[in-house]
């Protein structure tokens, strides 16, 4: 019976047919994955996360473009190689090239991408330049993709003013939900966060497929909320409470993250 128990016990630990399961316990800090995918190095990216080296040959490549936007700001596009976006799993093991990217503007870290495309507004770039924008390659467990000791990365020159907008505007706006709309969902979670601390103490927040949830968020600073998987985001103005809306209209694991401060605000469990 000893025997039979510390099997289950294996199993469990695996999931079903040992895909890996997510490591990343509701909190403030990423935990580094249990898996052995290439050398997890000492040296790190520079904003503390390892890098984790692969062999050049089958190792992911990202090539960077941006245009233009006839409206406003650019579209980015990145060209990847050996290497697919899997917002689903993020936060889980390391898996052979498979994970996500961030962006940098002059070394500062705009927004971790979820898919090859990505538009950047003419506000989140300083006037002047020229500015240079970086393109990193991450695993799921957050640490850096690497070959030779160096992080997997594109660059490109942001030349000054070739995607101002043509309709003068203010930097985004929060956008902020009715407080009647956000009556109008199933569940209601509400979040504050002042430094660098999550109130509630993340956790998480389980659905049924289909229910709509209303994130609301209260930061002492400005930054960006991200919700994994949904492609959703939200302007956090400082000390003013936001409210974002969505329909889990699709099963797993999502975590709800801030940009600016990376802290974990919860996760979104939809059966």
């Amino acid at each position: 019976m000893l025997a039979l128990a510390l099997l289950l016990a294996g199993g469990a630990a695996t999931g079903c047919g040992g895909r890996a399961t997510t490591h990343h316990k509701p909190g403030t800090t990423h935990e580094q994955a249990s898996g052995k995918v290439g050398t997890l190095l000492t040296a790190d990216d520079g904003a503390g996360h390892r890098l984790r080296e692969v062999p050049a040959e089958g190792a992911p490549e990202v090539r960077l473009a941006a245009r233009p936007d006839s409206e406003d700001g650019w579209n980015l596009q990145l060209a990847v190689t050996n290497f697919r976006f899997t917002p689903d799993s993020a936060g889980g093991a390391a898996l052979p090239g498979a994970g996500h990217a961030h962006l940098e503007l002059d070394g500062r870290k705009l927004a971790r991408l979820y898919g090859p495309w990505f538009h950047l507004p003419a506000a989140q770039v300083p006037a002047g330049g020229p500015h240079t924008l970086t393109v990193r390659l991450y695993a799921d467990d957050h640490t850096a993709w690497a070959v030779a000791g160096k992080p997997v990365e594109a660059t490109l020159e942001l030349a000054a003013g070739s995607g101002q907008s043509t309709h003068p505007h203010s930097p985004a706006a929060p956008n902020p939900t009715p407080p009647e709309a956000a009556q109008e969902a199933d569940r209601t979670v509400t979040i504050a966060v002042r430094d660098g601390k999550v109130s509630p103490a993340p956790g998480r927040v389980e659905l049924t497929r289909g229910e709509r949830v209303a994130l609301r968020v209260t930061s002492d600073r400005v930054d960006t909320l991200h919700v994994h998987g949904f492609d959703k985001e939200l302007a956090l103005p400082a000390g003013q409470e936001a409210t974002l809306i969505l329909t889990a209209d699709r099963t797993g694991l999502f975590e709800v993250e801030t940009h600016a401060s990376d802290l974990v605000l919860t996760q979104l469990l939809v059966r």
